[in-house]
């Protein structure tokens, strides 16, 4: 319906529109509906109690500091504990080189705001992160794709892309969200490689690189990138920008996440930062540094991963067990994702609609393709349902596909 504010808008927001998975959230939340939907962590492992503990400790201790404004950085010994921890992946860094933004869709926000202008291109994988797509969508973006198999982006095709003259790379190389598949060693060297040599900085988003269930650790892109010129350069000065957050494995409520990038980036995120919001919530900092600066939390992230891996386990069973043929799906060796593709003919956004009447609800595949495509496909969340309700759930939708396809 077309209003008198229809007129006064800014010209951007008209590429912004609503997200595709908050809407479907909506109805998911239905009662007795099995959701597959969203990206929820498990809440019966958020450590309500270390919560507890830490706002005692916080309150009473520097309650004044923590309920006062804060720096646009953020928590100087936050910075410094992720910086610590960084080290232990093989990147050296100090605080200098972090900062603290509110939920890891802040830190993408605001690297399109300081490097995106209208027309600008930026290569991403099809399908990519929604929330991505959504962020830059305001400061005109024009997206160039590139496909993925089981290893991840298939770096084969990435030549091609980069002579297109991108502004940076995307790329999700831990458990893709929203696939689930894993960028092979071999392909993130060849990434760091080709970039490098064309000048186009990549941006790396990992959010569930500390939730691996099976397989090697492998090294972060932004690890490989700096062993380049580690000899040269004692400071990191890289080409890659690194985003994490602490969503997945203490609680997204918290709204906090984290950029590496090198100093000069930093100071510009720091200043559209400034413009944003100020800076992040100083208490949820201080809690946050509270409870995740301790022995206890190697604990906590093995109890995440012994609970995830067997939601995950049992969402392939079923799979197995009920799905009718021509229905395919990825293996996740972490993170909270798989992908489904059906035969070609169905769109999934129509099925979505009887698999809701039937009590269970997933994300259809088609808006994470940013240039269109994938009708045919689902994204699939395993960490957020119990054992029996995801047994009971991917039954229910089997049952729908199977109505579907005759």
């Amino acid at each position: 319906m077309h209003t008198l504010w229809d007129e006064r808008y800014a010209l951007r927001t008209d590429h912004i529109g609503s997200s595709a998975i908050r809407e479907l959230l909506k109805l998911t939340a239905l009662p007795d509906v099995i959701s597959f939907a969203g990206g929820l962590p498990a809440p019966e492992l958020f450590p309500i109690d270390k919560f507890k503990e830490a706002s005692e400790v916080v309150l009473t201790e520097m309650g004044e500091r923590a309920l006062q404004y804060g720096t646009t950085e953020g928590y100087q010994p936050l910075r410094e504990m992720i910086a610590k921890n960084a080290s232990k992946y093989g990147i050296q860094i100090s605080a200098d080189n972090v900062m603290i933004t509110s939920g890891s869709q802040q830190a993408l926000d605001l690297l399109g705001r300081i490097f995106i202008n209208r027309g600008d291109r930026v290569l991403v994988e099809s399908p990519t992160y929604l929330g991505a797509i959504q962020a830059w969508n305001a400061y005109g973006v024009k997206y160039v794709t590139i496909p993925f198999d089981d290893d991840g982006m298939m770096t084969d095709v990435l030549e091609t892309r980069l002579r297109t003259g991108l502004k940076f790379i995307y790329v999700l190389p831990n458990f893709q969200n929203p696939t689930g598949v894993t960028l092979s060693r071999e392909r993130r060297k060849q990434l760091v490689e080709m970039a490098n040599a064309y000048g186009v900085p990549i941006v790396e988003d990992d959010p569930y690189g500390q939730l691996r269930y099976e397989g090697e650790h492998l090294p972060p892109v932004v690890v490989l990138d700096d062993e380049i010129r580690a000899k040269e350069v004692p400071i990191y000065s890289g080409n890659v920008i690194y985003t994490s957050t602490f969503s997945k494995i203490l609680a997204p409520g918290l709204r906090l996440a984290w950029v590496v990038a090198p100093e000069d980036v930093i100071r510009k995120l720091v200043q559209a930062k400034q413009g944003c919001d100020l800076h992040t919530s100083t208490f949820s900092q201080f809690i946050a540094y509270q409870v995740a600066n301790s022995e206890w939390m190697k604990t906590h992230i093995t109890a995440i991963r012994k609970t995830y891996k067997e939601r995950r386990d049992i969402m392939l069973e079923s799979l197995e067990q009920y799905m009718p043929d021509g229905v395919e799906w990825t293996h996740p060796k972490g993170g909270l994702f798989l992908w489904a593709s059906l035969p070609n003919n169905l769109d999934t956004s129509t099925i979505f609609r009887s698999a809701v009447e039937a009590k269970v609800a997933f994300v259809p595949g088609g808006p994470f393709h940013p240039l269109g495509g994938g009708e045919n496909t689902m994204r699939l969340n395993f960490s957020n349902a119990k054992p029996d309700l995801i047994r009971e759930g991917i039954k229910r939708l089997a049952t729908v596909i199977k109505e579907n396809i005759q």
